[in-house]
């Protein structure tokens, strides 16, 4: 196993921003509540704020959760979803081109988007919100070569890791 992440965090700061509205709407709406209905109503206002709290935070918060890229020295898997599970594995030996992007805010954050080609008749997977994308484009790429030269090493054996981990800090750092 090479590298195993998560989607950034930046996938939950929407949710994270709607939590805060919610909470601030159902307890303005609260303060209106009166008579002897007001445990009813109350009950009601924050019924409805966690149901839509659940749709707008914690739906997106479990898809995050659940959601895990693997990159080891053979394929690229990845798994997601919380009722019904879903994988896609890519051998390294059918994929023919890797890329990535992020725009101002990715940058911002240090995350981006990995396009990964393989030899399907999908075309490019999309793996969006990867932390370091740049440090994992390197390290994918570095395997290719890796594996398209001959040159790919044996389960358990890491020649090589130390170097490559320190290449890719000095590139990411350099800002290339």
């Amino acid at each position: 196993m090479v590298v195993t992440m998560r989607t950034h965090v930046k996938a939950l700061l929407m949710p994270a921003v709607w939590l805060i509205v919610v909470a601030a709407v159902a307890g303005y709406a609260s303060s209106f509540t009166s008579g002897k209905a007001q445990p009813l109503q109350l009950a009601l206002v924050w019924g409805v704020a966690l149901v839509v709290l659940a749709w707008l935070v914690g739906r997106p918060f479990l898809g995050w959760l659940t959601t895990t890229y693997t990159l080891t020295s053979r394929r690229l898997i990845t798994r997601t979803g919380v009722l019904s599970r879903r994988g896609h594995d890519i051998p390294l030996t059918r994929i023919s081109d890797v890329a990535y992007e992020h725009g101002l805010v990715d940058r911002v954050l240090g995350c981006g988007t990995l396009l990964v080609s393989d030899a399907s008749e999908r075309g490019t997977v999309q793996l969006h919100d990867i932390p370091q994308v740049e440090r994992v484009h390197l390290q994918l790429s570095d395997l290719l070569y890796r594996v398209g030269s001959g040159q790919a090493w044996a389960d358990g054996d890491d020649r090589g890791d130390r170097d490559d981990r320190e290449r890719a800090q000095r590139l990411i750092d350099d800002g290339t």
